[in-house]
């Protein structure tokens, strides 16, 4: 389930880091309105929006870090070396089958959209192109507007969460690997609550 909480929480961190970049921009533009025209003068407060996206950045990936280097710890102090091999099969599992899913959904949801914003009205002329006559219109169809929150979802998926799996994986290794000596000193591997089997 670690991998599946990680990007959850790795989701939800773009989706509040953009509500906050939204905001923000929309608050330059009533204060400014004249950042609307078609040739504008005056420039955007481009350092507030890059504060919020590094201060996001950071702020939000305390939970996820946290997550991904306790676990470990966790299991191996509490429950001992096999419940430590046990989340990383299963991590490793998991971790790949996402993140391949992940990026070839979020790729797919993008090239939708481009699909869609490349259409061509002359494509209907095409009766052997009864696909793109039937069910693509262009920029501003409710096709289109569906192709953009495919799209607002696929990037976090295939630029975020799905690389940063890769992250989730390495880590419990290298924490595993860093604290193996410690978990083998807790009743020879069998951790506070004394389980599994004895490892001599």
């Amino acid at each position: 389930m670690l991998p599946y909480w990680f990007s959850a929480l790795t989701m939800k961190a773009v989706g509040v880091a953009a509500y906050e970049m939204v905001a923000e921009i929309e608050e330059q533009f009533k204060q400014n309105p004249r950042l609307l025209d078609a040739n504008p003068v005056d420039r955007p407060n481009y350092t507030r929006c890059i504060e919020i996206s590094t201060a996001s950045s950071l702020k939000y990936m305390i939970a996820p870090g946290a997550l991904v280097m306790l676990s470990p710890l966790v299991a191996g102090t509490l429950f001992g070396v096999y419940a430590v091999c046990g989340i990383l099969t299963g991590g490793l599992v998991s971790g790949v089958q996402m993140a391949v899913s992940m990026s070839n959904t979020g790729g797919a949801w993008d090239n939708a959209k481009k699909l869609v914003e490349k259409w061509d009205p002359k494509w209907g002329e095409d009766s052997n192109n009864y696909f793109f006559q039937k069910d693509l219109k262009g920029k501003g169809s409710d096709v289109h507007k569906a192709s953009v929150i495919g799209d607002t979802i696929g990037d976090p998926l295939k630029d975020t969460s799905g690389p940063s799996l890769n992250i989730l994986m390495k880590l419990m290794a290298i924490m595993s690997l860093v604290f193996a000596a410690y978990f083998k000193a807790l009743n020879e591997g069998r951790g506070v609550f004394n389980m599994g089997m004895d490892l001599n």
